[in-house]
């Protein structure tokens, strides 16, 4: 809870806006932890003492990112896009 909260309260003290998206998730998981202690539903997705799953503790470091100023970090696999001359 409080690293959502942090999240959106970067972005907000930066004053960068989030777009809708990311705007949704964070106010979604939010209220999925206060009704059901953890944001996710299915137990393969994340240990049961986790409040949120792996892809949304990821997606949540990419808004911190963003939050911050910093440009968010490749992610394994992808390419470097080819120089444009």
């Amino acid at each position: 809870m409080n690293a959502l909260k942090r999240a959106k309260r970067a972005a907000d003290k930066a004053g960068i806006a989030l777009s809708e998206w990311e705007g949704e998730f964070i106010e979604g998981v939010t209220d999925r932890i206060k009704t059901y202690g953890r944001a996710f539903g299915d137990p393969e997705k994340g240990a049961p003492g986790q409040a949120l799953s792996a892809m949304q503790g990821r997606k949540l470091k990419e808004i911190t990112l963003k939050a911050n100023g910093e440009a968010p970090k490749r992610r394994w696999g992808q390419r470097k896009p080819p120089p444009t001359d």
